[in-house]
């Protein structure tokens, strides 16, 4: 009697062992699964950050190519306007010389008279 009282307890204690075991297994299981999905979850969010971040990159690109190209086309009409006022001056600066030189013929002329 003794020995079927203690092997009853030693079923019952494996049956719980086995049970406990499987229970494991299962949670394990779960949190492998549910560690797997967050991985993927953490890659499709890195991925998208990644060309994120790789657009922004081209759009800073186009931006400062425009910028430049604005620089060079203010860069060009300030040197034309440059140029038209310096020809502007020189043309100035001759006619005044033309008309001292004149003006001193003149003077010379009177005297001379």
């Amino acid at each position: 009697m003794k020995r079927i009282v203690l092997s009853f307890i030693l079923m019952a204690a494996l049956g719980v062992s086995f049970t406990s075991c499987r229970e494991t297994q299962e949670k394990a299981k779960s949190a492998t699964e549910e560690t797997n999905k967050a991985l993927k979850e953490a890659k499709g969010d890195l991925e998208e950050a990644g060309n994120d971040v790789i657009n922004a990159a081209e759009e800073l690109g186009e931006e400062i190519k425009e910028a430049g190209e604005e620089a060079m086309d203010k860069a060009d009409k300030t040197a034309k306007s440059i140029e038209e006022a310096a020809k502007e001056v020189g043309e100035d600066t001759k006619n005044t010389a033309n008309k001292v030189a004149d003006k001193a013929k003149e003077i010379k002329e009177d005297i001379e008279d």
